[in-house]
């Protein structure tokens, strides 16, 4: 595998490659929904992560804490720090077979849609008490904003 030039990407030979990733711990996600309660589930988890997370107790700490990873994870990709981006417009959907993928909704998919981002993949993994999620995109690569031209 080769590098590629920024200027090259710049010209569309290749899109932009994203990459997330972040970790969080269980027991941090039980202290906000112990102090928190409901708040703070319906603030940051969809009706959709509640059922599959709620529906073990005895795991549900650590997939709360994998689902806020992968929330976390994708906000590296779009680039954000704090845009006004609800957690819950982010969601993390379980496939039968047990793989995860990603559904925008609202700002999310607007600033994903934005920059061009698309072919998101997410990985999720969470043991004794610390959850992880990684997360790819491929991104359309950055256009030249108008009236901006580089020396």
């Amino acid at each position: 595998m080769s590098a590629v030039h920024p200027a090259d990407r710049r010209e569309g030979l290749r899109p932009e490659l994203r990459v997330g990733i972040d970790l969080c711990r269980a027991d941090e996600v039980n202290e906000a929904v112990e102090h928190f309660g409901d708040h703070y589930l319906h603030r940051v988890y969809t009706e959709g992560e509640l059922a599959y997370c709620l529906a073990d107790p005895h795991r549900q700490s650590e997939r709360l804490a994998a689902r806020f990873a992968a929330k976390e994870a994708l906000l590296k990709v779009l680039r954000q720090d704090d845009d006004g981006i609800d957690l819950r417009n982010i969601e993390v959907v379980r496939q039968p077979g047990g793989w995860c993928l990603l559904e925008l909704s609202g700002h999310a998919k607007e600033v994903a849609t934005r920059d061009g981002i698309r072919d998101l993949a997410v990985s999720l993994s969470h043991e004794r008490g610390i959850a992880t999620a990684v997360v790819i995109a491929h991104a359309d690569p950055p256009q030249p904003r108008e009236g901006h031209h580089e020396q």
